[in-house]
């Protein structure tokens, strides 16, 4: 057996009962749990009546190879390694046996095979007002409900309590129907899909009690990771499968719950699991080996202000690598990634030995070793465009490309109309641009009638905007009406325009209501939100270029050019935060530290709870993305006097001078047995450098200072102190919030929201 800590070998020698165990990012779980059952073989457990359950194939498969390291020269035979779904197939297929559920016909329905039948529901479902955005967004009203129905299955609720859980507006209630649509045609046709590998065995076993009984109780000992990405139907089959019989184990860590999308939610981990399973055995992995003492400490102080959480401390192990933080406020973030990798690039290609740049926190390595995590897609378009003018090449997961968005692609016809690029092209290709401008905003044409309209365009070489201002609008209704007034008004001013290409954007959005158009069409507020943060993202590299259309043209077509040939070749990763989980890299660089990004200002319900709930998972993301770096991790907050556009609340909580002199202290050769500190000290720096065995001096938090959630309160925007005084109004509380605005419930009963921009001249904190 390898030098192991003590909660290591805790865990692994630990008795015959139900265990739940907290590990700390990068602490080592996977090779610790692999012990833990090569020890339980060799005390004679049965390997036939052992189970370990993954997420996915690619966990299966990496605990599969660590198992078989671990034992490979003792001959033990080896328990079953299962996914969930594997696991419930299996299950499934004895329900058939059992005359419980019907047969299954064919293959397990394909992506492609499920999007295509609720295609054509859609098209059956989808109401009038939608059809020409159904149409035009296929993809995206596919994929959003295919979603919303493996999210009914995951979650064991009904679609009308789902559909109400994800804040759909009422004009996509159809997909409620659509649910029970597809139901009645997949059970029609005897087909199952993937979700439903446990959603119909697990219903079974729940409605069928002498069901549960053929397929509980059969196992001695199941072993579960990752827990905290477990939903409901996940724990249902756990339960069934464990019966009174199996002693389980489950490993996770609450504070990396960032799945909710899924159904996931801390509550399986934190309270559930104890109360089904009688009197677990608590243990702990609290030491990472993935990051140094800076990082630890900055992760300790941001995570200790969730309330739905393990009060565990994750600690640097002696000899781990020392983790350099950088928090910078650049006006440009796109421009100050782009010199961060070129260092990179110039390291990279250093012939000499590895070597540390001055001052800058980045290994020598491969472009490979640097991610870009972004908190949503739309961050990611100025970061892209500016990699691909620079040359440097980059993988950007599912496709992204901020290039070949339906925005971006629209918008790029309007710089080709502003360029007189239109005036010499075939008609086809007319056609065509006319069709996507049409789109963007949509006019309210059906689909048929945009075509007519798009195809009339066409036919002229020039003067398009007083054609749609003459058009014969009488037989439309008011507003489409009106829609393509404004467009022809627009494409008017801007044919041929000298305009820089950024303003020749933000006239045409300002000119055509773009941004209301989008929210009326967006299935839901965080969609809008994207799809607009897309269009701005783009404005603003278009700004950086300052150049008019036809040069902006040119450029763009150069860059998608690029972006067609990017290839394996090695390139940084841009990536989301919930893409990034379970992954690490050397380097990380998380952009948007703001109050706009993270935490991500969604439109939040009225029920008291929301906010707190949204705040805590917001954190837990962040959390998760800056524990993805190794040896340095750069936090970037937007150079601005904007106050919507306010550094996050976060930042207050991350103790950031604090954790930086205690970090480095603590990773210093010759420390001293009593450290003395210059920057105040919170009871999480005391209980760490209790831990390395430090004594620890300094100036004291006040204890309000220090209860509050956020360390100093100056560094919080207003909206961010839960309660509040108004010079006017008296002292309430925040219960919502979005992008410009918060909403305050007062004493005397009133509810009133506030703009964000000018919340600081008539609030303080209660």
């Amino acid at each position: 057996m390898p030098a192991l800590t003590d909660e290591q070998h805790a865990i692994i020698t630990s008795g015959y009962e139900h265990c739940l165990i907290t590990a700390v990012a990068g602490s080592g779980k996977t090779t610790t749990l692999a012990w833990r059952i090569r020890h339980l073989l060799e005390q004679g457990h049965d390997p036939e009546r052992m189970l370990i359950l993954m997420f996915n194939r690619a966990a299966r498969a990496d605990f599969n190879r660590k198992l078989l390291d671990i034992t490979h020269q003792t001959g033990l035979a080896l328990p079953e390694i299962r996914t969930y779904h594997a696991m419930g197939f299996r299950l499934y297929k004895r329900c058939i046996r059992e005359g419980y559920l019907p047969p299954y016909q064919g293959d397990i329905l394909r992506d492609g095979e499920i999007h295509y039948q609720v295609w054509q529901l859609s098209r059956a479902l989808v109401p009038e007002e939608l059809q020409g955005e159904l149409r035009r967004g296929k993809k995206e009203f596919t994929e959003t409900a295919a979603n919303f129905i493996d999210w009914v299955k995951s979650t064991l609720s009904p679609p009308e309590v789902v559909f109400e859980e994800l804040g759909y507006d009422d004009k996509y209630r159809y997909l409620i129907d659509l649910f029970h649509s597809f139901e009645q045609w997949r059970k029609g046709s005897h087909r199952i899909s993937y979700a439903d590998m446990l959603y119909e065995p697990v219903l079974a076993i729940h409605q069928n009690p002498p069901l549960q009984k053929l397929v509980g109780n059969k196992m001695d000992l199941v072993m579960v990771d990752e827990y905290q990405d477990t939903n409901e139907i996940q724990h249902l089959l756990l339960r069934y499968i464990a019966g009174d019989r199996a002693r389980v184990t489950v490993v996770g860590d609450p504070d990396q719950t960032i799945y909710e999308f899924r159904g996931a939610k801390p509550e399986f981990i934190l309270q559930r699991f104890a109360n089904e399973f009688d009197d677990p055995t608590e243990l702990t992995l609290s030491y990472t080996f993935r990051y140094g003492h800076r990082l630890a400490l900055l992760a300790d102080h941001l995570i200790s202000h969730n309330l739905g959480r393990k009060d565990v401390l994750c600690h640097a192990h002696a000899g781990t690598p020392e983790t350099r933080v950088y928090h910078e406020s650049p006006n440009d973030e796109a421009d100050f990634i782009v010199q961060l990798v070129q260092r990179a690039q110039a390291a990279a290609n250093d012939t000499g030995p590895a070597t540390e740049q001055p001052d800058s926190g980045l290994p020598a390595s491969t472009l490979g070793d640097v991610a870009v995590l972004v908190r949503v897609w739309s961050q990611s378009v100025p970061i892209e465009l500016r990699l691909l003018a620079r040359q440097i090449p980059y993988h950007i997961d599912a496709n992204k490309g901020a290039l070949f968005t339906r925005e971006v692609e629209a918008l790029t016809a309007l710089l080709a109309l502003a360029a007189g690029d239109l005036d010499g092209m075939l008609q086809e290709q007319r056609r065509e641009l006319f069709r996507a401008i049409l789109r963007f905003p949509h006019v309210g044409l059906r689909e048929g009638e945009l075509n007519d309209m798009a195809q009339y365009l066409a036919g002229f070489s020039g003067g398009w905007g007083q054609l749609l201002r003459n058009a014969d609008t009488s037989h439309l209704k008011p507003l489409p009406a009106r829609k393509i007034s404004k467009l022809g008004g627009a494409l008017g001013e801007l044919e041929h325009s000298t305009l820089s290409a950024a303003k020749v954007i933000a006239q045409y959005a300002q000119a055509t209501e773009l941004y209301e158009g989008i929210r009326s069409l967006a299935m839901t507020h965080e969609s809008a939100d994207e799809r607009i943060g897309t269009v701005k993202g783009f404005q603003r590299y278009l700004a950086s270029l300052d150049v008019d259309a036809p040069r902006a043209l040119a450029h763009l077509r150069q860059l998608k050019d690029q972006a067609n040939r990017l290839g394996e070749h090695d390139g940084i990763h841009l990536s989301t935060i919930h893409r990034a989980k379970g992954l690490e890299w050397p380097v990380v660089v998380i952009p948007g530290l703001q109050e706009k990004y993270l935490p991500y200002s969604a439109r939040q319900s009225e029920r008291d709870t929301d906010l707190r709930t949204h705040i805590e998972s917001e954190r837990r993301l962040l959390y998760v993305g800056m524990t993805r770096a190794s040896r340095a991790l750069y936090l970037l907050t937007p150079a601005s006097d904007d106050p919507e556009q306010a550094p996050s609340r976060f930042l207050g909580e991350l103790c950031l001078p604090l954790c930086e002199e205690l970090g480095a202290a603590l990773s210093g050769p010759d420390r001293p047995e009593t450290l003395r500190l210059e920057t105040p000290v919170t009871a999480i720096a005391k209980r760490y450098a209790r831990r390395e065995d430090v004594g620890l001096e300094g100036p004291s938090i006040a204890p309000a200072a220090e209860a509050s959630p956020g360390i100093p309160p100056s560094c919080r925007p207003i909206w961010a102190h839960g309660r509040l005084r108004h010079a006017v109004f008296g002292t309430g509380l925040v219960k919502a919030e979005d992008e410009r605005s918060f909403e305050v419930a007062f004493e005397d009963g009133r509810r009133l929201n506030f703009s964000k921009k000018s919340a600081h001249l008539y609030f303080s904190p209660a």
